[in-house]
């Protein structure tokens, strides 16, 4: 890998467009090898409940759940705020695939040490 990445999604069913387009930024970083994080916040902690995706399309891009697999199939990592889960009363055994849990301090791990973020 040539370097890291990291897209905080806090937008969910709220804004599909922002969620939509936070997935297609991920698999773009992918796409030139860098090691990528999807941290979810907010209302993006929706995301991380199997079948919240299901279903959403904002066009031109893939649907959001072909986005959310692709990202984790291609090496992405997808962490999911605990304090925000938590507070949505979210149900951890129905995490999608290759998401974790893991609260404030991850953030401060993956960006500490100067990798470029953008958020949606």
């Amino acid at each position: 890998m040539s370097g890291k990445f990291c897209v905080v999604l806090g937008s969910g069913p709220d804004n599909w467009e922002r969620a939509t387009i936070a997935f297609v930024t991920a698999n773009a970083a992918l796409a030139v090898d860098k090691e990528t994080t999807v941290f979810m916040n907010f209302e993006g902690v929706r995301l991380s409940q199997k079948g919240q995706a299901d279903g959403v399309h904002v066009e031109p891009s893939e649907p959001l759940a072909n986005l959310m697999e692709a990202f984790v199939a291609g090496g992405g990592k997808i962490v999911v705020c605990s304090r925000c889960f938590t507070r949505r009363k979210l149900d951890p055994e129905n995490l999608v695939p290759g998401a974790v849990l893991a609260g404030a301090p991850k953030l401060v791990e993956i960006l500490g040490d100067g990798t470029p973020s953008v958020s949606y």
